[in-house]
């Protein structure tokens, strides 16, 4: 069996500090964990062109290096420029979606390889550009735009919970067992393929790699990093995690993101 690590990293709240930047210190530990033959993931729930777009903003160009975007449901190798695995929602189900979040007046969005796909522009795709520039593709009908299965539908609601989660109980009543539905903050409802799921991306990888899965790590501090917390030999929680990531985790840092937290478990 390969002895080489692996290591899974959120990025907003766990590797990115609150500049969205890698901290010197960070980065050094980083290098010498890559350098040293151990892999570095790039595990998050934003879309690849996003997460693509990080990691050349960033340099994070290191041997060995895979993006699993969409919470697990897209896996990207770099060294080999292919993607390793990806599943999708059926778009007719996609569709479902977006008329259930219209009946509760919910934002909902999902995407193409390119482009951010929505049926209006409205506050709650604004907000989310804020971070994620992404282009937006407007349409009355997504099916009509969606070449293939999107990875991930987004619903995000910024002033009232409650109305957010009757809009969550009836589509979680509409898509189980197919698809699941996951907070990775306050205001973002993810909804992604139950096969999926940032620990299916642990135990895929891992199983790719012929790596022990007790030589893994995975570092998050949002309620969708808890399955690859849980899925890795080490689960690791941000000190500026939540209460529920702390829970589950095998052990919580010291310093949170924007105090270089990570550097130490780099250490080999």
């Amino acid at each position: 069996m390969n002895q080489h690590k692996i290591f899974f990293f959120d990025l907003d709240g766990t590797l990115l500090n609150s500049q969205k930047i890698i901290t010197p210190a960070t980065r050094a530990a980083l290098e010498a964990f890559t350098d040293a033959g151990n892999h570095f993931v790039i595990n998050t729930g934003r879309a690849m062109d996003s997460v693509r777009k990080v990691q050349e903003d960033l340099k994070l160009f290191f041997p060995g290096t895979f993006l699993a975007a969409f919470n697990g449901a897209q896996i990207y190798d770099c060294d080999n420029h292919r993607d390793i695995y990806r599943t999708g929602i059926p778009v007719e189900m996609v569709s479902r979606i977006f008329d259930l979040a219209d009946r509760h007046d919910v934002h909902v969005h999902t995407y193409t390889d390119t482009h951010i796909v929505a049926t209006r522009q409205d506050e709650g795709i604004e907000y989310y550009r804020r971070v994620i520039p992404s282009p937006v593709l407007l349409a009355d009908d997504v099916r009509t735009v969606l070449s293939q299965p999107p990875c991930k539908c987004i619903a995000i609601e910024l002033h009232d919970h409650d109305k957010m989660e009757r809009f969550h109980k009836e589509l979680d009543d509409m898509i189980c067992p197919t698809l699941n539905t996951m907070y990775s903050n306050p205001f973002y409802l993810e909804i992604f393929p139950a096969e999926a799921g940032k620990g299916s991306a642990v135990t895929r990888l891992c199983k790719l790699l012929d790596i022990p899965v007790r030589n893994s790590l995975a570092a998050g501090d949002e309620q969708n990093d808890i399955s690859m917390i849980k899925a890795a030999g080490t689960g690791i929680a941000m000190l500026n995690g939540t209460d529920a990531v702390k829970a589950i985790a095998d052990v919580v840092t010291t310093a949170d993101n924007d105090h270089d937290g990570l550097a130490k478990f780099l250490k080999i």
